[in-house]
């Protein structure tokens, strides 16, 4: 896992690449505390376990991953529709 911060509220969480579409996220702090968005949605009664996520982290780490910062594992492919293996 690499550190990412993001870019919006500056809260810092490791982070992992498996796929274009498969994210790994370690809060280093809790969620509702250091995420302007999860305190908000907090705010409106969600518990942070059933948030997906913080649309401006989840832009910070693409961005990671674009600039090299953060690798994708490039050996695992996305899963076809209707085609196993």
């Amino acid at each position: 896992m690499e550190p990412v911060e993001c870019a919006s509220c500056g809260n810092k969480v490791l982070a992992e690449k498996f796929s274009p579409s498969h994210t790994s996220i370690q809060w280093l702090d809790d969620a509702e505390s250091a995420c302007p968005e999860f305190a908000r949605r907090a705010a409106l009664g969600e518990h942070s376990s059933w948030i997906p996520t913080c649309p401006a982290l989840r832009d910070s780490i693409e961005d990671a991953v674009r600039a090299g910062a953060l690798a994708t594992d490039q050996l695992r492919h996305e899963p076809v529709p209707g085609r196993l293996g």
